[in-house]
């Protein structure tokens, strides 16, 4: 499963395939290009999609942006200084090889691939709401992190805590080369893959898609005892994590009304030059 890239990209590619199906009970390759036809026909939909790819992006951008400035104060002390030692207990106590697969599993694949897959799945159900409110999360997301990972630095448990190992090497030996490039090694606070995480489950919820929201609260639960489990994250990093996908959430709920009240105005004209034509 992670013994390469080709291997990776392959098992994402399958958990993509098998996720579009068990949600939507169709062949998942009609159901992407049906996506990929009205991302360029919409102009709406495209304009959306590339700013949330855009903000993905400016994230990128902070980490090769990071080396060159001064560095702030780092913050992990005082987060080791305020959990003590209870923080390497979660790991001791679960340390099992097949566990480390699965959760490493969850962790860098399918964590993922539930962000495309719920944006297919709002958009084949015309499920608007939850499409946009999805699009603006995820931006707000990463634009309300980037400050503190580039002013509030917090090292992962394992790099800092001597009692805490890095289990993700021992079944992903090239996590260091391949994945880290997406992710800070002083990118802790807050955890994006929390955020990410309950805030799929969130708008899931919301959705008409009982299966979808089945599986990314089964996904958002995994990956919580992941980034623990795996010496990744501080307790404090998930209750910010989890505070960030609430705000998140709450404020692109409310943005959502803007596209959405642009789809009624254009459906309203589409109507009475329909109604129009036919007088």
């Amino acid at each position: 499963m992670f013994q390469s890239t080709f291997t990776i990209f392959i098992t994402s590619v399958i958990t993509f395939l098998v996720i579009l199906t068990i949600c939507l009970r169709q062949n998942p390759f009609t159901i992407v290009v049906d996506f990929l036809r009205d991302l360029f026909r919409i102009r709406m939909m495209m304009v959306h999609v590339l700013l949330c790819l855009g903000i993905l992006a400016i994230n990128k951008m902070e980490l090769l942006l990071e080396p060159s400035l001064d560095k702030t104060e780092d913050w992990t002390p005082y987060i080791r200084a305020f959990e003590g030692n209870i923080t390497p207990l979660f790991q001791h106590w679960f340390d099992n090889v097949a566990l480390t697969y699965v959760t490493t599993y969850f962790y860098v694949i399918v964590f993922s691939v539930l962000m495309a897959c719920s944006l297919l799945i709002y958009h084949r159900e015309k499920d608007y709401r939850s499409m946009y409110t999805l699009l603006y999360s995820i931006g707000l997301n990463y634009l309300l992190a980037i400050p503190f990972f580039l002013f509030a630095p917090v090292s992962e448990t394992w790099y800092y805590h001597p009692d805490i190992q890095f289990l993700i090497p021992s079944v992903y030996p090239g996590f260091e080369s391949g994945y880290r490039s997406l992710s800070g090694l002083d990118n802790s606070f807050p955890s994006l893959h929390t955020s990410i995480s309950i805030t799929l489950a969130l708008i899931a919820w919301q959705s008409v898609n009982r299966p979808i929201s089945r599986i990314t609260s089964l996904s958002a639960a995994v990956v919580l005892f992941a980034i623990l489990y795996l010496g990744i994250h501080w307790y404090l990093d998930i209750i910010t994590g989890a505070v960030l996908a609430l705000t998140s959430v709450a404020l692109a709920f409310r943005f959502s009304e803007i596209p959405l009240g642009k789809m009624s105005t254009l459906s309203s004209q589409q109507a009475s030059e329909h109604i129009a034509d036919i007088q």
